[in-house]
């Protein structure tokens, strides 16, 4: 390619209306402001509800997470889009999905007690309701390629179960906390450069890796020719690290009592090993609702401590350190 010529990319942001939970658009902000920093250019398209855009069009395409009735929303106005969105995919445009957007990209989602979300089918996948959230930090080990395994942090919030078949590969394997499902150990998918996710935090703020490989795929979905040693030039990554290996302490700390699930409908949980002081209001009121059981035996062991402290933060250890209250909604 042209280096004389300025670099860019062309952006997708599918549903920012509807699926835009849980600090997801700071993917957004993670992937312009890397971009920036190199000197590349990268334009931005919202496409919600009634827009039908040609995807085939745009290099990289997110789609974020929501809760079941805007995920329903979603799904049938994406019925439109599908045709488009399928091309550019098989042309490899880079896909980041989180969350309801990876259960959008797979066959169907069958809520408990309401009828199925039918997906686009990208992804060999299925997801069926549960009746307790996921609800934890977690780490996830990750092999993508040249470069080695890498790590993701991050936080999931969901009661789907996703079950991967043999069309379509985990992102990862779970090293603290639930995944895809709580059983098998995987998180994620993965189907050409499709990258899908149960990652919130927002995901990419903390894992800049993970954000430079999908700029780096974008440009090459662009320009073909290019090698990533000569546009990503490294960034002071010092502030991106330090977050990173905070939240891989709170993943480990899981290990010294989390609560990794809870009832779907339940809004309380409690971290490390102290309970809510009394008097406590929980932000939102969200008050432990009469009658709900503790999740603590039914939380899955998905990860072990002896996986995690094979997988140290540069610079520094995993030991948790001090305990802490943390209140979540949904």
């Amino acid at each position: 390619m042209d280096h004389a010529s300025p670099v860019s990319i062309r952006v997708c942001h599918l549903y920012p209306k509807l699926l835009s939970v849980a600090g997801d658009r700071g993917n957004l902000f993670a992937i312009t402001r890397r971009c920036a920093w190199r000197g590349i250019e990268a334009s931005v398209v919202e496409a919600d509800v009634g827009d039908v855009p040609d995807f085939t069009q745009f290099d990289l395409i997110l789609l974020h997470g929501g809760q079941d009735c805007e995920m329903r929303a979603a799904a049938s106005d994406l019925k439109q889009k599908a045709g488009s969105l399928r091309e550019a995919i098989e042309s490899d445009a880079v896909v980041l999905a989180v969350c309801a957007g990876y259960q959008l990209l797979g066959k169907c989602y069958a809520p408990v007690g309401a009828p199925a979300i039918t997906g686009i089918g990208v992804l060999d996948a299925v997801t069926e309701g549960g009746t307790t959230r996921f609800m934890s930090h977690i780490a996830v080990a990750c092999d993508l390629g040249p470069g080695g395994q890498h790590r993701l942090v991050g936080f999931e919030n969901h009661s789907g179960r996703t079950y991967l078949g043999p069309g379509t590969e985990p992102l990862g394997q779970v090293i603290a906390g639930s995944g895809n499902n709580g059983q098998d150990g995987t998180e994620g998918a993965r189907y050409r450069e499709v990258y899908a996710t149960y990652l919130h935090g927002p995901l990419l703020p903390k894992n800049p890796w993970l954000t430079d490989q999908l700029i780096f795929m974008a440009l090459r979905h662009r320009y073909q020719d290019v090698e990533q040693a000569d546009l990503l030039t490294p960034l002071d990554d010092q502030a991106e690290a330090a977050a990173h290996a905070a939240a891989f302490r709170l993943a480990c700390r899981r290990e010294r009592g989390w609560r990794a699930a809870m009832p779907a409908g339940g809004w309380w949980r409690r971290l490390g090993s102290r309970d809510v002081p009394a008097g406590t209001t929980p932000p939102g009121d969200m008050t432990p609702q009469a009658g709900t059981a503790s999740p603590a035996a039914e939380a899955p062991q998905a990860g072990t401590a002896s996986q995690a402290a094979s997988a140290d933060p540069p610079g520094g250890g995993i030991e948790p350190d001090g305990e802490g209250m943390a209140w979540t909604s949904r």
